[in-house]
């Protein structure tokens, strides 16, 4: 699926992996969850490595005693990419990292500056144990963005949301991911963790799409961190 989309969009493909956290949806789609984060890490890290190997113009036959059972596989025709992106997301230090280490070319987390800081460090540390580069890895930020002209009117347009949207509800204060404010507050932000090595910013918004948040995002945010 990876490599077709890569030839449908012209060479801009990303394969994104994680280790899954949403159990419903799984039941819904009949996708066996695991019996815990562990395992299901596990199964992504041996995903991994076949899908770097084959995408890259390799074959995978899978070792004993693995989660999959992989038999010569090969794809044919190879992405256009030359060597096309995995992006993994999470910030488990023991598994997740170890496998972005191996395998990824994007890693991406949420968190506060404190701890993106701390969790690079263990990426840095795991990538010198694997002997990789850990400048090869691009760093991606997520976050939840709901911008207004004051702090008052972006958490009533907030509430407004999570009232209609079927996520879990989490106060705006116990959840880093959230960043809802002023403009001047997400420029501070992605300023912030720029200055820790995280480049690239995926916004993540419910249904309906606000589109001020993304009008002022792009219209007036982004040139305040442009300009830092």
């Amino acid at each position: 699926m990876a490599a077709n989309l890569d030839h449908v969009s012209g060479g801009r493909a990303i394969l994104g992996l994680g280790g899954a956290w949403f159990e419903p949806e799984h039941t819904a789609f009949g996708i066996e969850f695991g019996s815990g984060d562990g395992e299901r890490l596990g199964w992504m890290d041996e995903a991994a490595a076949a899908m770097r190997a084959v995408l890259d113009g390799g074959e995978v036959t899978s070792a004993p005693g693995g989660r999959y059972r992989f038999d010569h596989l090969r794809i044919t025709p190879r992405p256009l990419q030359a060597r096309l992106p995995i992006m993994i997301g999470g910030s488990g230090e023991r598994k997740t990292l170890r496998t972005v280490a191996r395998y990824a070319d994007m890693w991406n987390a949420d968190g506060s500056v404190e701890f993106l800081t701390h969790k690079d460090e263990v990426l840095r540390a795991h990538c010198a144990a694997v002997g990789r580069d850990e400048a090869e890895i691009e760093r991606t930020c997520s976050f939840k963005p709901l911008i207004r002209d004051t702090v008052e009117a972006a958490r009533r347009a907030w509430r407004e949301q999570m009232e209609i949207n079927r996520t879990p509800f989490v106060a705006v204060e116990d959840d880093a991911s959230f960043w809802v404010g002023t403009p001047d507050q997400l420029a501070e932000g992605m300023i912030a963790r720029r200055a820790i090595g995280f480049r690239t910013f995926i916004a993540e918004l419910p249904a309906p799409y606000d589109g001020e948040t993304l009008e002022r995002w792009i219209g007036e945010v982004k040139p305040m961190v442009d300009s830092a």
